[in-house]
Order: C-alpha cells, then sequence, then structure tokens
C-alpha cells in the first residue's frame, strides 16, 4: 500500500511539473494578425443568381386548360404558345357579336340610300352610325377574349415552372406558368441595415466570384437596393454584372456565388482587427494582446465600435494600424509573456 502511495505522489509531482512547464511564460505558441485600417471595409456576403427577366403569366378569364404544351426547363420562343384555354365558350360570343355587327352595318348602309332621297331623317342615320361603332367595339373586345385563351412567351426564355395541369379549371389572373431568360448578369443577395445606406455611394465598389469560376472576378455595379423590408435577416439587394464574356463564361439563374462590398469608411481613425484577438475578462472592458518588437505581448484596452463583418471589428483605443495582435491563445496569455507566432 505503501508504495502504491508513493507511486501516485510521484506521478502526481511529474504532472504538475509538465503543467507548470506548459504555462511557463516563456512557451506561449500563438497566432497573430495585422491591425488594418477602416478607411475602407470590404463586406462578404452570400449570393446568388437571378433572372434579368422573370414573369408568372396567367390568363385573363377563367375557363378550363385543354393544353400545356410545353414542360419544366424548356426553351421557349417569343411569341410561342405555352397554354391554351377552351375556346368554344369564347368563340360563340364572338360569332355573335360579329352577327350585330354585320346585321347593323347593312341597316346603315340601307338607312344611307334612303337618305339620299330624302325618305329618312339625317337624325336617324346618325343614330345608326352610333349604333356601328358600339357593335364594332363589341365585336373587337370579343375577338380580344379570343387571344386571352391563349398564353404566349412574352420574350425568349426558359419555362421555370408550371403551375396547372391540362383539363384543369382556372381563375382570371391566376399563374398558370413562369419563365425566366436563360442568361443571367443580375446577382442578389440580403445586406444588413448599417451598409444599404451606403451602397449608392459613388465610392462604392462591388464584385462577384462564382462557385463556378473561382478563379475569375466580375465586376459589378448596384442595379436596386430595398430602402425598406419585413424581412429580418436584412434588405434585399441586386447586382448588375459588367463586361461579362457570356461566350466563355455561361452565367445562369440560380448559380451560387460571392458578393463583395468595397465601402469607403468616415471612421478613419479606427482600426480593425479579428474579432478573435478581443480578450474580454468578465466585467473588466475588452483588451488585445500587442505583440512588441522583443516578442513580448502588451496589454492594450480597446473599444470595439462597429461590427465590419462576422469576424472582423472596427476598434479604437490604445492600438495602431501595423499592430501585430494576438488571435488565437488570448486568454493564456499575461501581460510581458514572451511569445512564438506561428506562421
Amino acid at each position: 500500500m505503501r508504495r502504491i502511495l508513493l507511486v501516485i505522489l510521484g506521478l502526481s509531482v511529474v504532472a504538475c511539473g509538465e503543467d507548470y512547464k506548459a504555462n511557463s511564460p516563456d512557451s506561449h505558441l500563438v497566432k497573430v494578425a495585422e491591425a488594418q485600417s477602416t478607411s475602407v471595409v470590404v463586406r462578404n456576403f452570400a449570393a446568388l443568381s437571378t433572372a434579368d427577366d422573370a414573369v408568372n403569366l396567367a390568363f385573363k378569364i377563367s375557363g378550363r386548360v385543354v393544353d400545356i404544351p410545353v414542360a419544366k426547363g424548356v426553351m421557349v420562343r417569343r411569341g410561342e404558345v405555352l397554354a391554351r384555354l377552351d375556346e368554344r365558350d369564347v368563340q360563340l360570343q364572338v360569332d355573335a357579336a360579329k352577327a350585330s355587327y354585320d346585321e347593323v352595318q347593312s341597316r346603315l348602309r340601307r338607312a344611307q340610300r334612303l337618305a339620299e332621297h330624302d325618305a329618312i331623317s339625317q337624325q336617324e342615320v346618325e343614330a345608326l352610325i352610333s349604333s356601328v361603332e358600339q357593335a364594332r367595339t363589341t365585336y373587337e373586345n370579343a375577338l380580344d377574349l379570343l387571344q386571352d385563351t391563349r398564353i404566349v412567351a412574352p420574350f425568349d426564355g426558359i419555362v421555370e415552372r408550371t403551375y396547372v395541369d391540362a383539363f384543369q379549371r382556372v381563375a382570371s389572373g391566376e399563374t398558370v406558368v413562369r419563365i425566366v431568360t436563360p442568361v443571367s448578369t443580375t446577382v442578389g443577395f440580403t445586406a444588413p441595415e448599417e451598409i444599404v445606406t451606403r451602397l449608392a455611394e459613388p465610392t462604392t465598389r462591388f464584385w462577384v466570384m462564382f462557385d463556378a469560376y473561382p478563379d475569375v472576378v466580375f465586376d459589378a455595379v448596384i442595379k436596386s437596393f430595398a430602402r425598406t423590408t419585413s424581412d429580418a435577416r436584412g434588405y434585399p439587394v441586386s447586382l448588375r454584372l459588367v463586361n461579362v464574356d457570356s461566350a466563355k463564361y455561361r452565367i445562369t439563374p440560380g448559380m451560387t456565388c460571392m458578393a463583395t462590398v468595397e465601402i469607403v469608411s468616415t471612421q478613419r481613425g479606427d482600426v480593425a482587427i479579428p474579432l478573435a484577438a478581443i480578450y474580454a475578462p468578465i466585467g473588466e472592458g475588452d483588451y488585445v494582446w500587442v505583440v512588441d518588437a522583443e516578442g513580448r505581448v502588451r496589454q492594450r484596452r480597446v473599444t470595439i465600435v462597429d461590427i465590419l463583418s462576422d469576424d472582423m471589428v472596427a476598434v479604437s483605443g490604445d492600438v495602431k494600424v501595423g499592430d501585430r495582435v494576438v488571435v488565437a491563445g488570448v486568454y493564456r496569455l499575461m501581460d510581458g509573456n514572451s511569445v512564438t507566432i506561428m506562421d
């Protein structure tokens, strides 16, 4: 039993010795980053290419669908028929309106002949002329209804989705098919409130990198952005790609990408550092560890003044552009510790 206790005591001494060595001021291995100027703030956002033109198409009148000759993913040309309603009831209206129009025209011609021989008053002729105009309008409206029994493509595009099946009844205005342009120069993403007001400034720059073309940077300009939103995630923003070689790079709706926004900051006295560099003891404020020329860390007090991105913050205080701040191991350090910087 005594031997066992001696062995345990010996192991404890060895363990304590190793722990002391690991926490020795001369044994800290750290990662550092250089404090940057906030004169230019760069933000990255997950984005998606969207169709330059997209439209939901519907019938102007209600009825029963008799044919949808297209399917999802099919390329269609401008003027091509995408869906048709049963037109028999509308055709009856057209025939009736045409017969009424022909009949009143015939009456007008007969009245005009009688008026030449003073057998009818000019007032009666003018009343028939008015009736002819009304009948013509009714007939033309009926013809328009006949055209409304068909949905045609307003531009060359791809059928993104069909919403109804053949022989299904649809109401007026109910979406039947959606088409989009096959090539995209538009990129959409959601931006937080703090940068939305800066997007339209002439000094703000944009560029986009697609997952499909990771080594190519596409220049972009602001296309539109919402000034109000009911979405807690942020404000919808659209960019337009410029000078895209469409023969070399085929960008279609739905491609994932990264949109980068570069904003000239008004907080020129602040510096940007990684969020991981912040050392915040409970109830004692925010600090960073700055590595001096002798390779020792010095505690510097800072104040966070802005969130620049998910991993970068703007700070003011006792830190300046070019300082090397510790970004890994901040809670293991004490002022004056000697450190070894990881490459």
